[in-house]
Order: C-alpha cells, then structure tokens, then sequence
C-alpha cells in the first residue's frame, strides 16, 4: 500500500456510488491553523486523502508516484518531474503552473514547513505537464520530501495574499472537503473526478476529539467507525476485533529548552538526563504498548539499532546539592499534552523522578493547539514531547534537521550547536543508502551528546477499527489512514 491516497491496484475504480457508505472517523488532534498544510494540520490532509504531493512513499519508504509520474535528476541540484492529468477539487486542471504556485508559497510562508528547514527549492514550468525543481544545494532525497504532507499542491485560490492556504475544495485526493466547524467537525464527500479512480466510501464525517477516553467509547458507542490513537489505558477495554496494534516510528522524549532558563547549564539539562528512567514509564504508563528509548529512532526503524553511535563528549551532571544551588528555587516549567492521553501520566512519573534530583517542577498540561505557540516561543523548560519522525519526509535527515538544526523550524528546545549542525548537515549530502543511515545515527550521537532531548519511549500504536470497516490503512509513519479502498463492509 502506497503512503498516499490511492490503492495499490486501483480497486476504488468504478466503485458503486453508494455501496462503501460515509465513514465516521474520530481523530486525536484538532486543527490548529484551519487544516493548514504548513502547519501540523497537514497530516489530517494526509489521512484523510484530501491533498496529495508530487510524490509519496511506498510500504518501504521509497518515494512513488503521485501526482508526478516520473522524475529524473539532471544534476546533483536539478530534478525534472513528469506530471498526469489531474483536476482539483474546485474542477480547474492541475499543470506545473499549480507546482511552480505551491512550491513557491511553501518556500515564502512564515515559519516555513519543517521540510524545508534544510533545504532551499525553486520551481519552474518547462511545459504544462513538466516541472523543473533546482535546489540550492544538493537534495539526494528531494522525491522523497516532495511526499510531504506540508508540500501538497492545491489549485490557485487556496492561497491568499496573507499567506494563508486553505484546502477546503481545493485540493486532488479523491475526498473532498465541502465543511469544516471550527476545530470540532469536517464534512468531506467523494470526489468523482480524481485521476486514480471512484473511491469506496461516499463520504467522511470527522469529528475531532482530543480526549483519548472520549474517542474509545465513541467507537465503543459505534458512534465512530475508525478512532485513531486509542489510549493503551483503555485498549483492553475495546473488543479485540476492533483493536490494531502497530509498532510506530514515533518517539516520546523530553525535551529541554537550551536557549533560555535553567537548562541553559548543560550541567543541569545533564542532571536531567540522568535523573529519567524510561524503564519506568514503558510497562506502568504504556501498559506494555512502547519500548523504553535508546536513542531517538526505535525498532520500527530497522537500521537504527545497528548502526547506533556511542555518545560521548556529555557534560557532567550536577549533583542534586549542585542542583538545588544552582536553580536558587526557580521552578522548572514541565509541558505535557493531553491529545496522547499518556503524555500526562508520563509527566507526572518525569516530574517525581526529576525532583528526586533536585528540581522544583511544575506542570502545565493542556491541549496541543493551545500551547504550540508557546512552545515554539521558548516559554517552557522542557516538554513531553511525542514526535512521529519520519512524518514529514520518511527521511530522518529532515526530522533531525528541522528539530534540532539551529535554523530547524520546530526546533522546540532551541538549540545551536555547531557540531550538531555540522552533522546533520553531512548526513543531508550523503546520497548513497547505507552511508546516509551510517551519518544520520552520528547525528543523533552529537544530538544526544548536548542533552536538549532525553529520549523516553518508542510508542506502538493502537488505532479502533469497526469490524464493519475495511481497508484501513495501519501506517508505522502515521501519515496514511483512508485510501481509496476503505469503506464499510
């Protein structure tokens, strides 16, 4: 199954207009920016086949076709991509004018999408159905961050001269939105026109419900036919038909802000580290669903334990006396969501453990959307922290990148530091497979080595499917869920 939109063989093709019914689909994170795509709000895009990119990653994480049919690389920074006939919701054609018009508004928007934290693009239309891409400097992996969510191409009135991007009606995918409430509800209907064929269902109903319990008795109620993200706490309680479990890339971590506040002292973001037993939080917090971290890539990701770096160069840890000295009482402002319903309860096990070794902590838990800004801002000393990294271009280099590269655009715990860029930056240039694996886990050595991040857990997922459901999608990525197979049995 590809990580877009579309099926692998084209089964939604001439589906009955009404036989797959609406879908009623309940998702954990309300849209904080209007469903955005350079916001988070794009991977609802993703999964719920609203947009599509140029490109998008197959079961492997290689990138396929999407709306490019073929690319080609001239040279180590110029791309040239072959485009099919496709229309946009709003019924206007999809040519490389429309690639050229997206592409540069991703590059201009502020902040720019964390794809693009490391790399600089520019489009141009050779012809209606062909595009060349030029990078500032070489992008081995550039077909592999065109599958970006955050880089979905939609049709010309979607994008304001504010900057904003709004894809209701007009995006590719072969659902389109026709309603969106607030942050609470979306109304999208199937789009007879899209190039890959009728899909199953007629429609989608979302509802966006942050509270993890409130989403599982939604399905439990049947008043949803799909609730991703079910809380390990109440996955027992589901019917065992209903309940799909599937190793994650996403990492759970701390992460401590270096740029302002008390771990600004590597002494102290070091006494952090060592005071944090992730061994704890995997079996009583996760209830067995997650794996205790050794680093910031898990078992999901295959390459990453053999070819683990040994972090060395940590500064020392300041004792629990030097510690309290040190703080003079400050209180250590702790960030936790309550969209992942265990990011509190594992905040709560951090706190205890980081004022065993002499913190003052306080917790400040709310939901996403509310304290992103926030967070971006540098107004909190470390945050609870679930981060799917392979979202955003199923290369790591863009996550690595884009979270801890001093120009990263969700570069929450604010670090600058040469080394790590250096790395990071060795790792991007690298084209060949194995070598680029080999310069990412170096990366994540010298993150490591700063202390702005203590890995926590890897989390396995657990989505609730109805048993009258089928062909939904269980992505390790998280970017895939309705394709155009889905429907209801």
């Amino acid at each position: 199954m590809l990580g877009g939109c579309f099926s692998g063989a084209g089964a939604g093709a001439g589906a009955s207009d009404t036989a797959g019914g609406r879908l009623r689909v309940a998702l954990a994170v309300p849209p904080a920016q209007a469903l955005s795509p350079y916001s988070n709000d794009a991977t609802a895009l993703g999964k719920l086949c609203v947009a599509e990119g140029l490109t998008a990653l197959d079961r492997d994480g290689a990138a396929a076709p999407a709306l490019a049919t073929s690319w080609t690389r001239q040279d180590a920074t110029t791309w040239v991509f072959r485009l099919r006939q496709a229309k946009f919701h709003d019924g206007t054609d999809f040519t490389a004018a429309s690639v050229v018009n997206a592409l540069d508004h991703a590059g201009a928007a502020k902040p720019k999408p964390r794809v693009l934290s490391d790399v600089t693009l520019t489009a141009k239309a050779d012809d209606a159905g062909t595009v060349t891409i030029r990078t500032k400097t070489a992008d081995p992996v550039l077909p592999l961050r065109l599958a970006s969510p955050a880089l979905g191409i939609f049709s010309a009135k979607a994008y304001t001269a504010a900057g904003t991007v709004s894809p209701l009606g007009t995006g590719t995918g072969p659902f389109k939105i026709t309603k969106l409430t607030g942050k609470t509800q979306a109304t999208l209907d199937r789009f007879d026109g899209y190039w890959g064929g009728k899909a199953k269902a007629t429609g989608i109903d979302v509802t966006w419900i942050a509270d993890g319990t409130a989403r599982t008795n939604a399905l439990r109620a049947h008043e949803a036919d799909i609730a991703e993200w079910i809380p390990t706490a109440q996955a027992p309680l589901l019917d065992p038909a209903t309940r799909h479990e599937v190793s994650s890339v996403r990492a759970d971590s701390l992460i401590l802000n270096t740029s302002a506040g008390i771990f600004t002292d590597p002494a102290l973001r070091a006494a952090a580290r060592g005071a944090v037993d992730s061994s704890a939080l995997a079996g009583s917090v996760f209830g067995g669903y997650a794996d205790a971290a050794h680093g910031l890539f898990g078992p999901a990701i295959p390459w990453a334990a053999s070819r683990r770096v040994e972090v060395s160069g940590r500064a020392q840890a300041a004792t629990v006396a030097e510690t309290r000295s040190k703080t003079q009482g400050r209180t250590l402002r702790l960030a936790a969501y309550t969209n992942r319903a265990e990011l509190p309860e594992a905040a709560t096990v951090v706190q205890q453990q980081l004022e065993r070794a002499g913190f003052t902590v306080q917790q400040d838990v709310r939901e996403y959307t509310q304290m992103e800004a926030d967070l971006l801002a540098g107004r909190y000393d470390a945050l609870i922290l679930s981060r799917v990294t392979l979202l955003d271009t199923g290369d790591a280099v863009a996550y690595l990148a884009s979270d801890y590269t001093t120009n990263g655009a969700y570069n929450i715990a604010g670090l600058k530091d040469a080394g790590v860029d250096r790395a990071v930056a060795a790792a991007a240039e690298e084209g060949d497979t194995g070598l680029r694996q080999q310069k990412i886990m170096q990366a994540e050595a010298e993150i490591l080595r700063t202390d702005a991040v203590v890995p926590l857990v890897h989390e396995k997922v657990v989505q609730g499917i109805g048993t009258n459901v089928e062909g939904v999608v269980l992505d390790p990525r998280e970017r895939s869920l309705i394709t155009l197979d889905t429907h209801l049995g």
